[in-house]
């Protein structure tokens, strides 16, 4: 996946106990492909809300406001782009949408010529700038439904997987 990816950090009791469930695990790659999934869902549920992983609401885009609709779904095409990847020791979600990135972090883009940024604007006619900012409309990361998610899919997984040998591998 080449595009938009961010490694957590900050979520070291998450992310511990789904390192300890990997390392207890044979089928290392299947948990970090649940988790992908379910974290790829999470995220898809944040374009529906509109908000980031904190609960905090995205700044409305200038077509939101003018045309109506919803911010970051013109096209669907950044949350239909949403995937992930696993390893055996990671997994990654993101997108391969090159604009997915400003809209992560925020930012100015700035032109490279004295003939400016050009593009459509709210209204549908064109518009020339030197520099445009947009505001922070995070989308990847872990919110706390996430960090409940991700410790019950690692004790559900060691379960089955223990289900296969006899015993519960989460006493």
């Amino acid at each position: 996946m080449s595009g938009v990816r961010f490694e957590l950090t900050g979520k070291e009791e998450t992310l511990g106990v789904l390192g300890e469930a990997v390392g207890r695990t044979e089928d290392k790659r299947g948990l970090m492909d649940a988790v992908g999934a379910a974290l790829v869902t999470s995220t898809e549920h944040r374009f529906e809300t509109e908000s980031d992983p904190e609960g905090n609401p995205w700044p409305d885009s200038l077509r939101k406001t003018v045309e109506g609709g919803r911010t970051l779904t013109e096209t669907a095409r950044l949350v239909s782009s949403l995937t992930h990847e696993a390893s055996e020791s990671s997994v990654a979600v993101g997108t391969n949408v090159v604009y997915g990135a400003i809209h992560q972090t925020g930012g100015t883009i700035r032109a490279k010529t004295a003939r400016g940024l050009r593009f459509r604007g709210a209204g549908g006619g064109w518009v020339t700038r030197q520099s445009v900012t947009i505001p922070r409309r995070a989308f990847l990361g872990l919110d706390r439904e996430d960090e409940a998610e991700i410790p019950a899919l690692a004790a559900d997984w060691l379960g089955a997987e223990n289900d296969k040998g006899g015993g519960d591998a989460r006493r």
